[in-house]
């Protein structure tokens, strides 16, 4: 029990709004079951092969790109609760809607609006979480956001696995009901939204440049780009979770494979809650570049347990369970690498950009990816997948080399940090 409450303790001294955006998460996520089914809903609802869907994927991605550079640009320029607000109510509307009428298209698309607004908030999300936390605190604070994120999802996706075959529009409902509680917990009980005035010597790269474009940003800051087309290759391989392996599991097991991802979804949450504060506790002293590497390895490992014994269910839960551990380190480190190394004036823009980037790559990969299983099986599509995997290892090893460099005061501060 000394131990657990050691693990709690660490989230203690952040700002109450902090704590407040974090069971705003639990509630949201508790509703999220349509959307880890979205693929076996495609497939087996509306009769789409895999390639159909890999380009109805990339047409909703080429929609979400526009609006997560606006949602960025709302961020940085207006009161980013406020943004969140509106987003999160436009997408209440669009489940509720989904659970009242048949399913049809029509319920894809109104998915793929809310989808669109979620992708709006993102950006002001993020920069929200960073505002309200300082520099030293920044890792701790994207850590329970995380953690309250994946603690409303532990039960939401097997909850969606057996809703799926006869009572999907309940899962519509609750989604829409969920999100609601959680819009107005925000709206009523987040009112100080004031950024946090950090004097550290590492907060020297935030300070912001009201007059700089986002181009000069960048430009400022070339090493960015390598870390972003690095993560954006990552995320790429990391949505094949929620397309490969629902695909695969229906080829080999029909419909019980909505109920088998269900529960491998279900684990992936119960994961995230059980280590994230262990892993972010026990490593708060490596470098936020190295922990990416050790997420894209640990995925990487996952997905080969999974790809070499598919049909054997048990391994299903060990394949989740390596990939999980990789999530949680890629996750925790890389909200907390952008906000200390980026102007607080431009963090909307920044996030909002991620996302495009993350979006072209990933809506490219998804476009392969399917024309890979539809005309040469799984394997050619699975060893795309690890391709991109070892690419971003091999950017991500780039980085470690030179982050140091062009941020020294955030490693002077890490070190100092060991030695106390």
């Amino acid at each position: 029990m000394k131990a657990i409450a050691g693990l709690i303790s660490q989230y203690r001294g952040l700002r109450r709004e902090i704590y407040i955006l974090f069971f705003g998460r639990i509630v949201t996520n508790l509703g999220s079951m349509v959307w880890p089914m979205l693929t076996m809903i495609l497939s087996q609802k509306l009769g789409m092969s895999a390639f159909a869907i890999s380009v109805l994927t990339v047409a909703s991605m080429c929609i979400m790109m526009p609006a997560n550079l606006l949602g960025g640009r709302l961020a940085d320029k207006y009161n980013k609760k406020r943004v969140i607000v509106v987003c999160d109510f436009i997408s209440v509307a669009c489940y509720v809607l989904c659970a009242a009428i048949s399913l049809s298209y029509v319920t894809v698309a109104l998915m793929l609006a809310a989808g669109i607004c979620q992708s709006m908030e993102n950006p002001s999300y993020d920069a929200l979480i960073a505002d309200l936390s300082s520099t030293a605190d920044r890792e701790r604070a994207f850590s329970l956001q995380y953690l309250g994120g994946n603690l409303g999802l532990v039960l939401s996706p097997t909850i969606a696995g057996f809703l799926f075959k006869d009572y999907l529009w309940l899962a519509f409902l609750i989604s829409g009901v969920a999100i609601g509680c959680s819009t107005l917990l925000i709206a009523l009980r987040v009112r100080d939204i004031t950024p946090v005035r950090d004097e550290s010597a590492a907060a020297v790269y935030q300070t912001a440049q009201g007059n700089a474009t986002l181009r000069q940003i960048l430009r400022e800051n070339r090493i960015l780009i390598l870390y972003l087309v690095g993560a954006a290759l990552y995320w790429a391989a990391y949505q094949q979770y929620n397309y490969l392996m629902p695909l695969d599991m229906g080829r080999v097991h029909g419909e019980n494979g909505a109920v088998l991802f269900g529960t491998v979804s279900s684990l992936n949450c119960i994961v995230v809650v059980a280590f994230t504060p262990l892993i972010t506790r026990v490593f708060r002293r490596m470098a936020e570049t190295k922990k990416m590497l050790c997420g894209m390895l640990l995925a990487g490992a996952g997905y080969l347990v999974f790809l070499l014994l598919i049909g054997h269910v048990p391994t299903y839960y060990l394949a989740i369970l390596l990939f999980t551990w990789g999530e949680i380190f890629s996750t925790i480190s890389g909200g907390p690498y952008l906000s200390r190394r980026v102007p607080e004036s431009h963090r909307g823009r920044v996030n909002g950009f991620t996302a495009v980037l993350a979006t072209i790559i990933q809506g490219g990969c998804a476009l392969l990816v399917g024309w890979l299983y539809d005309h040469a099986g799984r394997n050619a599509s699975w060893a795309l997948v690890l391709g991109l995997l070892i690419a971003a290892a091999v950017l991500t090893l780039l980085l470690i080399r030179r982050d140091r460099v062009q941020y020294p005061k955030l490693y002077e501060t890490d070190e100092e940090t060991q030695d106390a």
